[in-house]
C-alpha cells in the first residue's frame, strides 16, 4: 500500500510534470512549487494572515506615491493600498512565500454586456471597483458603459493553447477586491502570473516577493513587467499614467527587409528552386489529391479524376498549409499545388499592411484603412490617436488579430486604454474604423445597414501577373441599422453571420444587388464602383508580387491559388472634393469557405480549375485583371 508520503510525492510530481512548462515561463521560482501545490489542493487563500487594505488618506497620496514610484489605480480618494501586516514582514527566501488570489470576472469581451447585465453581484462589484456610481439595484446601460470603459485598468489575460478557434480567443480576467488594489510600480516589491490550475480546471493569479518585504511596506507590481524599451514602456503604462506622445512621428512606411525574413523564418516555408513551367499534354487528364469537401462534393469535370493516394497525384489542392516546396521542385516539378509560397504577406493581416504600403501614399494607399501594428508601431499609432482627439476627427478603431478570420476577438472601440491593453492578448493590428461606410438598406428592417463584399481572385502566375476574378461576388449584411454607438453590439457592426448561432442570414444574389444598389445611389453605377474595386485588386497583387521571395510573393510556377477578398465601401472625396465611393480592403482570405458559391452556383469548382489548372478561360465566368 502507498504511504501518504509517497503519494504526496507521486501527487506532486504529477503536478510538477503538468504545469511546470507554465510556472517556468511565468517566472514562479521553483521554491514555491511545492507550497502552492498545497494551496491549490486544499484551497489555502491565506492572504489574509500577511496582508492588509489601506486606506490613504487625500494629503498622503502624493508625497507617498513620488517617493515609491508607484502609480496609483483610479479612483477618488480615500484611495486604498495593500501592506504588509505580518509584524516580521515576509521572506522572499520562505518556500511558502507565494500566495493565490482569486478572480472576481473572467470573460471574453463579446460576452461583457450581457455578463454585467445578467450575472448577480457583478455590476455592483465592478461599478465599486472602477469608482462608478452605482446605487439602484436594477443594471443601467449608463452605468454599463462607464464600466466598461474603465475596467481596462483592472482586466488582465491569457490563453488557452488548445481547443477551437473560438475556445483560444483570449480569456480576460479581473481579480478579486484585494488584488486589485495592488498599484504599480517601476519598482515593484512582488511579482504576479495568472496560473492555469488543470486538475480543477479553474484560474488565479499567483504572488510572489521580489525580495524580504518589510512589516507595513507596499505591495507593489510592475504594471509592464519585462519591456525595457523606455518608450514602448510609456505606452504600456498609459492606462495607468498619462502620456503625451503628439511629438512622436505618426506617419509610418514599410518595415525594413528584416521583417518579411523575420516571418518567412517563423512561417518554416522552404522556397523553391528555380524550375521551368511544366508544360502538359492539351488532353491530360489530371490526377487531384484534395482534403477539401467541397471539392470532392463539387468538382465533376472529366478533366481531373481524384486520387487518394498523394504521390500519384498532379494536383495537391490542400486544405492545409504546404511548406516544402524546394522538395516539391526537386523531385517533382510537374505537380501544381494550390498555394504560393510566401502569400501569407497577404492572409496575414499584419503583413498585408506592410506590403500595401508599397503602393504609397502619406500611410498607405486610400484602398486599405489606416493600420498600425500594435506590436511594432505602438508609439505611432498612440500619436495618430492623440492627434485626431486635438483635431476632433473620429478616433472609432478596430483591434483585430493577425491571423484569424470571421471576426474572431475583434474589437471596436474609441478607448485608448482598451486598444493598448489589446497587446497584451494575440498579436494584432489597429486599422481606423470605417465611421463613414456607404450603407444598404434592406426591405426587412427601418434604416440603413452595413454590408461588405466577397469577391473570389484566382492567381495563376506571379511573372508574369496572372491575375483573374470570378464575375459573381458575395455580399453580406448587418442585421441591425448602423450608428457610431454600442460598437459591442455584433449584429450592428458587423456583416459575418453565418457563424454566429440563433442569427438572421441575410441573402441577396449579386444580380438582384446591382439594381437594388443603383436605385439606391443613381448617381453611383456598380460597373464604375466595380472598376476601381477591381483596380485596387491589381494594385495589390502588384505591390505584393513586386520584389522576390521572401520580400513578395514568390515566383513558383507550379503554384496556383484561390483567394477571398473582403471589402467594403466608404465615402470620400476626390481630388476636386466630390464624394466618391472608395473600396476599402479589409482582408484576403487563404483557402476561403466556398459552400455559397457551390450551393449557387454548381459549375463554381469546374470553372476555377479550368483557369487555374488548365488555363482555359474562355466561357468561364472570370475576368482578366492583369
Amino acid at each position: 500500500m502507498e504511504s501518504s508520503v509517497d503519494k504526496a510525492a507521486t501527487d506532486f510530481q504529477l503536478f510538477v510534470d503538468s504545469h511546470s512548462e507554465a510556472l517556468a515561463s511565468s517566472g514562479v521560482p521553483q521554491l514555491y512549487w511545492k507550497s502552492l501545490h498545497q494551496k491549490l489542493v486544499h484551497e489555502v487563500f491565506d492572504a489574509g494572515e500577511v496582508f492588509g487594505i489601506m486606506l490613504v488618506q487625500d494629503d498622503e497620496v502624493d508625497e507617498d506615491a513620488a517617493e515609491r514610484k508607484i502609480v496609483l489605480n483610479p479612483g477618488t480618494p480615500p484611495v486604498s493600498k495593500v501592506i504588509i501586516t505580518k509584524e516580521d514582514g515576509l521572506q522572499a527566501a520562505h518556500a511558502n512565500s507565494i500566495f493565490l488570489i482569486d478572480h472576481l470576472w473572467t470573460y471574453r469581451v463579446d460576452q461583457v454586456r450581457q455578463q454585467l447585465w445578467e450575472v448577480p453581484g457583478l455590476l455592483h462589484r465592478m461599478a465599486n471597483l472602477t469608482v462608478v456610481e452605482f446605487h439602484g439595484e436594477v443594471p443601467d446601460d449608463d452605468v454599463i458603459d462607464d464600466v466598461m470603459a474603465e475596467m481596462w485598468k483592472f482586466s488582465h489575460t491569457y490563453q488557452l493553447s488548445q481547443g477551437s478557434a473560438e475556445e483560444r480567443v483570449p480569456i480576460w480576467y479581473v481579480m478579486d477586491e484585494f488584488g486589485s488594489q495592488i498599484q504599480h510600480s517601476d519598482e515593484p516589491t512582488f511579482r504576479t502570473a495568472p496560473f492555469f490550475y488543470g486538475p480543477g480546471q479553474i484560474a488565479f493569479t499567483l504572488l510572489w516577493p521580489l525580495r524580504d518585504v518589510d512589516s507595513g511596506e507596499e505591495v507593489t507590481w510592475d504594471h509592464a513587467h519585462g519591456e525595457q524599451n523606455p518608450l514602448i514602456r510609456k505606452c504600456r503604462l498609459l492606462p495607468w499614467v498619462p502620456v503625451d506622445l503628439r511629438e512622436v512621428n505618426a506617419s509610418i512606411s514599410e518595415p525594413p527587409d528584416d521583417y518579411y525574413k523575420a516571418v518567412s523564418a517563423d512561417n518554416k516555408e522552404v522556397l523553391p528552386l528555380p524550375i521551368e513551367p511544366p508544360v502538359y499534354q492539351k488532353d491530360k487528364i489530371f490526377k487531384l489529391y484534395t482534403e477539401v469537401k467541397q471539392v470532392l462534393q463539387n468538382l465533376n469535370s472529366p478533366r481531373f479524376v481524384f486520387t487518394e493516394d498523394e504521390k500519384e497525384a498532379d494536383i495537391l489542392y490542400l486544405y492545409h498549409h504546404f511548406k516544402d516546396y524546394r522538395t516539391l521542385s526537386e523531385q517533382r516539378p510537374h505537380v501544381m499545388v494550390n498555394q504560393f509560397p510566401c502569400e501569407n504577406l497577404l492572409t496575414i493581416k499584419d503583413c498585408l499592411a506592410a506590403v500595401a504600403r508599397r503602393a504609397g501614399g502619406t500611410n498607405g494607399p486610400r484602398w486599405l484603412p489606416l493600420t498600425y501594428n500594435l506590436c511594432t508601431e505602438l508609439p505611432q499609432f498612440i500619436s495618430c490617436y492623440q492627434q485626431r482627439e486635438d483635431r476632433g476627427e473620429d478616433n472609432h478603431w478596430i483591434c483585430k488579430p493577425w491571423n484569424l478570420a470571421r471576426g474572431l476577438d475583434t474589437h471596436i472601440t474609441n478607448n485608448l486604454s482598451y486598444i493598448i491593453r489589446q497587446r497584451e492578448s494575440t498579436p494584432k493590428v489597429v486599422c481606423k474604423y470605417i465611421e463613414n461606410p456607404v450603407l444598404f438598406d434592406r426591405d426587412d428592417l427601418e434604416g440603413l445597414v452595413k454590408f461588405d463584399i466577397r469577391y473570389i481572385v484566382l492567381l495563376r502566375s506571379v511573372q508574369p501577373l496572372q491575375l483573374y476574378a470570378y464575375n459573381v461576388f458575395w455580399l453580406r449584411f448587418s442585421n441591425r441599422p448602423f450608428s457610431l454607438d454600442h460598437f459591442d453590439d455584433y449584429q450592428k457592426h458587423f456583416t459575418v453571420m453565418n457563424y454566429v448561432d440563433e442569427t438572421q442570414l441575410k441573402q441577396v444574389h449579386y444580380n438582384e444587388f446591382i439594381p437594388m444598389f443603383e436605385k439606391q445611389y443613381p448617381k453611383y453605377p456598380w460597373k464604375k464602383t466595380e472598376e476601381e474595386i477591381r483596380k485596387s485588386f491589381i494594385e495589390l497583387f502588384q505591390v505584393a508580387t513586386a520584389k522576390p521571395a521572401p520580400l513578395g510573393i514568390c515566383n513558383c510556377p507550379s503554384s496556383r491559388a484561390i483567394y477571398a477578398i473582403d471589402l467594403m465601401l466608404k465615402w470620400d472625396t476626390d481630388t476636386d472634393g466630390k464624394p466618391i465611393m472608395q473600396p476599402q480592403i479589409l482582408e484576403v482570405n487563404f483557402n476561403p469557405d466556398c459552400a455559397r458559391a457551390c450551393k449557387y452556383h454548381p459549375s463554381f469548382f469546374n470553372d476555377i480549375f479550368s483557369v487555374l489548372f488548365l488555363d482555359e478561360v474562355a466561357g468561364r465566368p472570370v475576368t482578366r485583371l492583369s
